[in-house]
């Protein structure tokens, strides 16, 4: 009887083991349908910008903000309970329904067109020759409305429609609008290299409006002198456009400014508008962890109309003045609209 409840218990306790690894290896490798944003790093941008002729950067420091995005597991639960940081979303919350390869493409495409737009701007501002040619427009996203659901991907190439080989995302959606309503559409596209043909047509995407059910953006080459490269690595979106524009005309100039390290974010436009981001809290905490003094952060006028539109119902500039009045008491938060006026900034503190 003795040696029975000794197996008994050694049996007890090899399940009890088993059982426990088996919890411990769920609850930090079990992977969930779910992301986790937290703040990334604060990255100097100097190594990725080459001006052929120009010297490096030495007196200031120009960084880019980063938002990290992870599996999320069950323990990122426990985790975020420890850090107010951390977002914990749904795949489709931050893809907006595309798989990994079409979201990493887009993501891609944006970085390309926030490089190109960088360079004008900065060499628009520095009086240096800058030659822009358009070639088509990506597709960014399909729309579930559209007669090209599943025919047309995210960083498809529109080469042409109906034949007609236009160059711009402003053509087309003039040309587009002039047709009738369920009007036939046949798209020329390049995808992975390979030229395609879809046919569909005119839906109505919204009450009262018809179209083709896609978001574009111009597929843009640039031509400089001196010739200018920036090589990004793995990073993707739009965001660091302004600040690869202050790098490149610093550049350009050899400008120098009293602030050593500068951080920021934001879109850039061609004619040197500064647009909104995503994660900017999350930047804002990177950027203060780099030692930086100054984030230049988009503005937007907060009104009604405004706020009804973004995301928590809060602007770039008011989510980042509250989160650096917090975590991050020493760094300045500069609103800006335009490249103008960070530069402003630049020169006059």
């Amino acid at each position: 009887m003795r040696k029975f409840w000794q197996k008994n218990k050694k049996t007890t306790s090899a399940f009890l083991a088993a059982a426990l690894l088996v919890a411990v290896l769920w609850f930090f490798f079990w992977p969930l349908n779910k992301v986790v944003e937290a703040p990334g790093e604060a990255i100097n941008i100097q190594p990725m910008v080459k001006i052929q002729g120009e010297k490096p950067l030495k007196h200031n420091e120009f960084m880019i903000t980063a938002v990290s995005i992870s599996q999320a597991h069950p323990y990122s639960y426990v985790w975020k309970i420890f850090d107010p940081h951390i977002d914990i979303q749904s795949q489709d919350a931050v893809t907006g329904g595309q798989n990994n390869a079409d979201f990493n493409n887009v993501q891609k495409v944006y970085m390309d067109s926030a490089i190109n737009n960088a360079i004008t701007v900065g060499y628009q501002h520095a009086n240096r020759p800058v030659t822009k040619s358009y070639h088509g427009v990506y597709v960014l996203n399909v729309f579930p409305q559209s007669d090209f659901e599943n025919r047309l991907r995210p960083a498809d190439l529109v080469e042409s429609v109906n034949g007609k080989q236009l160059t711009k995302s402003t053509e087309y959606v003039k040309y587009i609008k002039s047709l009738p309503k369920n009007a036939p559409l046949t798209i020329t596209f390049k995808r992975d290299g390979h030229q395609m043909t879809v046919k569909g047509q005119k839906r109505e995407i919204v009450k009262g409006f018809n179209g083709i059910g896609i978001t574009m953006i111009d597929d843009m080459s640039i031509k400089t002198d001196p010739a200018a490269q920036i090589q990004p690595g793995q990073i993707g979106g739009p965001s660091g456009g302004l600040m690869f524009a202050l790098q490149v005309y610093s550049q350009l100039t050899h400008k120098q400014y009293n602030v050593k390290k500068i951080a920021g974010t934001g879109t850039i436009a061609t004619n040197g508008q500064v647009g909104e981001i995503g994660g900017v809290d999350k930047k804002i905490i990177a950027a203060n962890k780099s030692g930086a003094k100054v984030f230049f952060c988009p503005y937007v006028k907060p009104t009604k109309m405004n706020l009804a539109l973004e995301e928590g119902h809060k602007t770039n500039y008011q989510v980042a003045k509250e989160t650096a009045k917090k975590y991050a008491p020493g760094m300045k938060v500069v609103p800006v609209t335009s490249f103008d006026q960070a530069l402003h900034y630049l020169e006059t503190h």
